[in-house]
């Protein structure tokens, strides 16, 4: 079994954001960096499956050489291997072709549902169409038998059951599992296994970006007496215009 695990490097939460370049380029200078929490649950879930079953953990990731230091946490975790593809992830578009060129000799394609920078949830969707391969999207449970892949997805009012022939790609939604945290050994052996760098693929490298723009700030906030319920609503009405 050989699974590829796509890995996106995006800004802690708690980061604040500014641009440069007359606001065509997001700056990152000072910026900490993390791995993709949804990205994490998945490569967990891909390592606890080749544990049980035998196979491969292979990581990949589309940046620059500064997103080495997250790719060695994914080795340190338990990863077999590791693909950098050399190259700025513009959209999802060019993220998907990149993983898709990569991804043609694997058994799975694990994602997780979005990347909490741009929240776009697009990766996977693109990826499966690329290569014609089936898609269980926002997996909370994952196992393989007889050479299936079987999950679990939450759905309005219940959970819907998925099975898959393989190959297939496959994406982790929160309660998928426990990220797994790397010990002392995993990160002295990242340090020696396989971090292979590649050349970028030029399909659909169409976005250009024009401008960013962070969001107002947040106003200050209006307490209002819990008994003077007449004085919120006429701020509702009047000053904010909400119905």
């Amino acid at each position: 079994m050989k699974i590829l695990v796509c890995v996106s490097v995006v800004p802690d939460t708690t980061t604040k954001i500014t641009f440069t370049d007359n606001d065509t380029v997001f700056n990152r200078s000072g910026v900490q960096f993390i791995m993709n929490p949804y990205d994490e649950l998945s490569l967990t879930r891909a390592l606890e499956l080749t544990e049980t079953t035998g196979g491969s953990v292979t990581v990949i990731t589309i940046g620059e050489a500064d997103t080495d230091p997250i790719i060695r946490k994914a080795l340190a975790m338990g990863a077999t291997d590791a693909i950098r593809v050399d190259a700025s992830p513009k959209d999802g578009m060019y993220v998907a072709a990149q993983i898709a060129e990569q991804a043609k000799e694997y058994d799975l394609v694990f994602t997780g549902r979005e990347s909490i920078d741009y929240n776009g949830g697009q990766v996977q969707g693109l990826v499966a169409e690329m290569l014609q391969w089936p898609l269980i999207n926002v997996a909370t449970q994952i196992d393989l038998e007889n050479n299936e892949v079987v999950a679990s997805r939450d759905i309005d009012g219940g959970r819907e059951v998925v099975k898959s022939s393989l190959p297939c790609v496959i994406s982790a939604q929160k309660d998928l599992c426990e990220p797994r945290i790397p010990n002392m050994r995993g990160i002295m052996m990242a340090r020696s296994k396989p971090l292979n760098v590649v050349a970028a693929t030029d399909k659909y490298d169409y976005t250009k970006v024009s401008k960013y723009e962070l969001p107002p700030a947040k106003s200050g906030v209006k307490m209002i007496d819990a008994e003077n319920a007449e004085q919120l609503i006429d701020i509702l009405h009047n000053e904010e215009k909400l119905f």
